[in-house]
């Protein structure tokens, strides 16, 4: 015998054992096959060698069981009032984006902008321009709002605080 046809008759593998098809429970592939409801369990179709295919019923408690041991994903468990709140007041702190959308915003000022005159065009930087000090100007206006509730010793503010934000900037008529 040459080397070459020992070293092949040596790392041949051994002939695969077969195991039958039908098994106890369903493998992980089962979750992957076509499921069909039956009355009170499941009927669970299987590729297989043969003709016909092998189909399984699995009761409820089974099937509970399998989706039971598969879920990895937990729901986070649920924060505290007020942690959301300061995580997005910190978020919005921090950025420096326009919080407005550009399309909405720009519908608004061509509606406003029609009222005075008719077949206005707009620069996408005179909107944005506009964008920007509506934007400022509300935030500044919410800090003074936010004040006027803190000094009325309440957390919530209300139309009243902005009204009265409004008359100590010298703003309402």
């Amino acid at each position: 015998m040459s080397q070459l046809s020992v070293l092949t008759t040596k790392h041949k593998k051994p002939a695969q054992l077969r195991l039958p098809c039908k098994a106890i429970a369903p493998t992980k592939t089962a979750f992957f096959q076509k499921r069909t409801h039956a009355c009170h369990a499941h009927t669970w179709h299987f590729p297989s060698t043969r003709s016909k295919p092998v189909r399984y019923i699995i009761t409820n408690k089974q099937t509970h069981q399998l989706h039971h041991h598969t879920q990895q994903q937990q729901w986070p468990a649920p924060s505290r009032p007020g942690t959301v709140a300061l995580r997005e007041i910190r978020r919005y702190q921090k950025s420096t984006e326009l919080l407005i959308r550009k399309l909405p915003f720009q519908r608004l000022v061509r509606e406003i902008a029609q009222d005075f005159k008719s077949d206005l065009r707009f620069q996408s930087s005179a909107i944005g321009a506009l964008q920007e000090s509506v934007e400022s100007y509300l935030v500044s206006l919410f800090e003074d709002t936010n004040l006027c509730a803190i000094h009325a010793k309440r957390v919530t503010i209300q139309s009243k605080d902005i009204q009265l934000a409004r008359r100590l900037r010298g703003e309402r008529n």
